[in-house]
Protein backbone atom coordinates (compact mmCIF):
# COMPACT_ATOMS: atom_id res chain seq x y z
CA UNK A 1 0.00 0.00 0.00
CA UNK A 2 1.30 3.50 -0.80
CA UNK A 3 2.05 5.47 2.39
CA UNK A 4 -0.13 8.56 2.94
CA UNK A 5 1.29 11.71 1.39
CA UNK A 6 1.55 13.77 4.58
CA UNK A 7 3.31 11.11 6.69
CA UNK A 8 6.18 10.56 4.25
CA UNK A 9 6.90 13.91 2.58
CA UNK A 10 9.51 16.28 3.98
CA UNK A 11 8.74 19.31 1.79
CA UNK A 12 5.30 20.56 0.74
CA UNK A 13 3.91 22.86 -1.94
CA UNK A 14 1.59 25.66 -0.84
CA UNK A 15 -1.36 23.64 -2.19
CA UNK A 16 -0.40 20.56 -0.17
CA UNK A 17 0.15 22.65 2.96
CA UNK A 18 -3.26 24.27 2.47
CA UNK A 19 -4.95 20.85 2.31
CA UNK A 20 -3.19 19.62 5.45
CA UNK A 21 -4.04 22.82 7.37
CA UNK A 22 -7.57 22.96 5.88
CA UNK A 23 -7.16 26.59 4.84
CA UNK A 24 -7.10 28.23 1.41
CA UNK A 25 -3.94 28.23 -0.66
CA UNK A 26 -4.11 32.05 -0.61
CA UNK A 27 -3.85 31.97 3.20
CA UNK A 28 -0.72 29.79 3.04
CA UNK A 29 0.86 32.04 0.39
CA UNK A 30 0.07 35.17 2.45
CA UNK A 31 1.60 33.62 5.60
CA UNK A 32 4.65 32.52 3.60
CA UNK A 33 5.11 35.97 2.09
CA UNK A 34 4.75 37.81 5.41
CA UNK A 35 7.14 35.44 7.18
CA UNK A 36 4.75 33.74 9.63
CA UNK A 37 5.23 30.48 7.71
CA UNK A 38 8.89 29.79 7.01
CA UNK A 39 10.02 28.15 3.78
CA UNK A 40 12.07 28.73 0.67
CA UNK A 41 11.60 29.50 -3.01
CA UNK A 42 12.73 27.03 -5.65
CA UNK A 43 15.87 28.57 -7.23
CA UNK A 44 15.15 30.19 -10.57
CA UNK A 45 11.36 30.11 -10.08
CA UNK A 46 8.65 31.73 -7.97
CA UNK A 47 7.49 28.43 -6.46
CA UNK A 48 7.30 28.35 -2.69
CA UNK A 49 8.21 25.24 -0.70
CA UNK A 50 7.56 24.54 2.97
CA UNK A 51 9.71 22.08 4.96
CA UNK A 52 7.78 19.66 7.15
CA UNK A 53 9.24 20.94 10.45
CA UNK A 54 8.32 24.54 9.58
CA UNK A 55 4.77 23.51 8.67
CA UNK A 56 4.50 21.69 12.01
CA UNK A 57 5.62 24.83 13.91
CA UNK A 58 3.16 26.98 11.95
CA UNK A 59 0.27 24.58 12.72
CA UNK A 60 1.16 24.51 16.44
CA UNK A 61 1.46 28.31 16.61
CA UNK A 62 -1.94 28.77 15.00
CA UNK A 63 -3.82 26.10 16.94
CA UNK A 64 -4.28 23.87 13.86
CA UNK A 65 -4.46 20.16 14.80
CA UNK A 66 -1.26 18.48 13.64
CA UNK A 67 -2.64 14.94 13.47
CA UNK A 68 -3.20 15.20 9.69
CA UNK A 69 0.51 15.89 9.29
CA UNK A 70 1.46 13.12 11.70
CA UNK A 71 -0.81 10.26 10.68
CA UNK A 72 -1.89 10.96 7.12
CA UNK A 73 -5.30 9.54 8.05
CA UNK A 74 -8.50 11.09 6.75
CA UNK A 75 -10.64 12.59 9.51
CA UNK A 76 -14.21 11.30 9.44
CA UNK A 77 -17.20 12.44 11.51
CA UNK A 78 -20.24 10.12 11.64
CA UNK A 79 -23.50 11.77 12.71
CA UNK A 80 -26.57 9.60 13.33
CA UNK A 81 -28.99 9.11 16.24
CA UNK A 82 -29.18 5.36 15.57
CA UNK A 83 -26.34 4.11 17.80
CA UNK A 84 -26.37 0.62 16.27
CA UNK A 85 -25.80 2.08 12.81
CA UNK A 86 -23.11 4.42 14.15
CA UNK A 87 -21.31 1.43 15.70
CA UNK A 88 -21.60 -0.51 12.44
CA UNK A 89 -20.17 2.36 10.39
CA UNK A 90 -17.45 3.07 12.95
CA UNK A 91 -16.26 -0.55 12.96
CA UNK A 92 -16.17 -0.67 9.17
CA UNK A 93 -14.15 2.54 8.77
CA UNK A 94 -11.90 1.57 11.69
CA UNK A 95 -11.11 -1.81 10.06
CA UNK A 96 -10.12 0.01 6.85
CA UNK A 97 -7.35 1.69 8.85
CA UNK A 98 -7.15 4.94 6.86
CA UNK A 99 -9.55 6.99 8.96
CA UNK A 100 -9.45 8.92 12.22
CA UNK A 101 -13.09 8.66 13.32
CA UNK A 102 -15.37 10.56 15.67
CA UNK A 103 -19.11 10.24 16.16
CA UNK A 104 -22.05 12.42 17.20
CA UNK A 105 -25.69 11.52 17.89
CA UNK A 106 -27.33 14.90 17.31
CA UNK A 107 -26.94 18.09 15.36
CA UNK A 108 -25.65 20.16 18.28
CA UNK A 109 -22.78 17.74 18.98
CA UNK A 110 -22.11 17.51 15.25
CA UNK A 111 -21.67 21.29 15.05
CA UNK A 112 -19.26 21.28 18.01
CA UNK A 113 -17.26 18.36 16.61
CA UNK A 114 -16.96 19.91 13.14
CA UNK A 115 -15.43 23.06 14.66
CA UNK A 116 -13.09 21.22 17.01
CA UNK A 117 -12.18 18.10 14.95
CA UNK A 118 -12.23 19.79 11.51
CA UNK A 119 -13.02 16.58 9.60
CA UNK A 120 -12.25 15.89 5.95
CA UNK A 121 -15.63 14.16 5.65
CA UNK A 122 -18.98 14.15 7.46
CA UNK A 123 -21.41 11.24 7.04
CA UNK A 124 -24.61 12.96 8.14
CA UNK A 125 -28.01 11.50 8.93
CA UNK A 126 -30.67 13.94 7.73
CA UNK A 127 -33.27 13.16 10.42
CA UNK A 128 -31.64 14.11 13.72
CA UNK A 129 -33.53 14.57 17.02
CA UNK A 130 -32.69 18.25 17.51
CA UNK A 131 -31.79 20.07 14.27
CA UNK A 132 -32.06 18.55 10.83
CA UNK A 133 -29.23 17.69 8.49
CA UNK A 134 -30.00 20.63 6.25
CA UNK A 135 -29.25 23.04 9.11
CA UNK A 136 -26.02 21.20 9.92
CA UNK A 137 -24.96 21.57 6.26
CA UNK A 138 -25.75 25.28 6.34
CA UNK A 139 -23.74 25.79 9.54
CA UNK A 140 -20.71 24.01 8.10
CA UNK A 141 -20.92 25.98 4.84
CA UNK A 142 -21.30 29.31 6.68
CA UNK A 143 -17.67 28.92 7.85
CA UNK A 144 -15.36 29.60 4.91
CA UNK A 145 -12.47 27.79 6.63
CA UNK A 146 -14.45 24.57 6.17
CA UNK A 147 -15.02 24.82 2.42
CA UNK A 148 -13.01 21.65 1.86
CA UNK A 149 -15.15 19.51 4.21
CA UNK A 150 -17.11 16.92 2.22
CA UNK A 151 -20.66 16.14 3.41
CA UNK A 152 -22.44 12.89 2.54
CA UNK A 153 -26.07 12.92 3.68
CA UNK A 154 -27.81 9.63 4.45
CA UNK A 155 -31.53 9.06 5.01
CA UNK A 156 -34.42 6.70 4.42
CA UNK A 157 -36.41 9.48 2.77
CA UNK A 158 -36.62 9.52 -1.01
CA UNK A 159 -38.31 12.80 -2.00
CA UNK A 160 -36.25 14.36 -4.77
CA UNK A 161 -37.09 17.89 -3.61
CA UNK A 162 -35.57 17.19 -0.19
CA UNK A 163 -32.41 15.81 -1.76
CA UNK A 164 -32.17 18.93 -3.94
CA UNK A 165 -32.61 21.10 -0.81
CA UNK A 166 -29.77 19.27 0.92
CA UNK A 167 -27.47 19.79 -2.06
CA UNK A 168 -28.44 23.47 -2.15
CA UNK A 169 -27.58 23.69 1.57
CA UNK A 170 -24.09 22.38 0.95
CA UNK A 171 -24.29 18.57 0.89
CA UNK A 172 -21.89 17.06 -1.66
CA UNK A 173 -23.77 13.80 -2.10
CA UNK A 174 -26.68 11.70 -0.84
CA UNK A 175 -27.17 8.00 -0.08
CA UNK A 176 -30.48 6.37 0.63
CA UNK A 177 -30.85 3.99 3.58
CA UNK A 178 -30.60 1.08 3.78
CA UNK A 179 -27.17 0.67 2.17
CA UNK A 180 -24.35 -1.81 2.59
CA UNK A 181 -21.26 -0.67 4.48
CA UNK A 182 -19.15 -1.64 1.45
CA UNK A 183 -21.09 0.77 -0.77
CA UNK A 184 -20.74 3.51 1.85
CA UNK A 185 -16.98 2.99 2.08
CA UNK A 186 -16.66 3.08 -1.73
CA UNK A 187 -18.63 6.33 -1.89
CA UNK A 188 -16.57 7.96 0.88
CA UNK A 189 -13.31 6.90 -0.81
CA UNK A 190 -14.52 8.35 -4.12
CA UNK A 191 -15.49 11.65 -2.50
CA UNK A 192 -12.15 11.93 -0.69
CA UNK A 193 -10.29 10.87 -3.86
CA UNK A 194 -8.55 7.94 -2.18
CA UNK A 195 -8.35 4.38 -3.46
CA UNK A 196 -11.32 2.11 -2.91
CA UNK A 197 -10.43 -0.97 -0.85
CA UNK A 198 -9.49 -3.95 -2.99
CA UNK A 199 -12.30 -6.53 -2.96
CA UNK A 200 -11.16 -9.90 -1.65
CA UNK A 201 -12.43 -12.68 -3.89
Amino acid sequence: MVPPMSSTKTVFTTGEAAKICKVSQQTIIRCFDNGTLKGFRVPGSRFRRIPRDQLFVFMKDNGIPTDALESGKKKLLIVDDDQDLVDLMYDMFDRDGRFDIRTANNGFDAGMQVKEFRPDMVVLDVMLPDINGKEVCQRVRSDRTMDSVKILCISGMIEHERVAELRASGANDFMQKPFTTDKLLDRVCDMLEIDRPVAVA
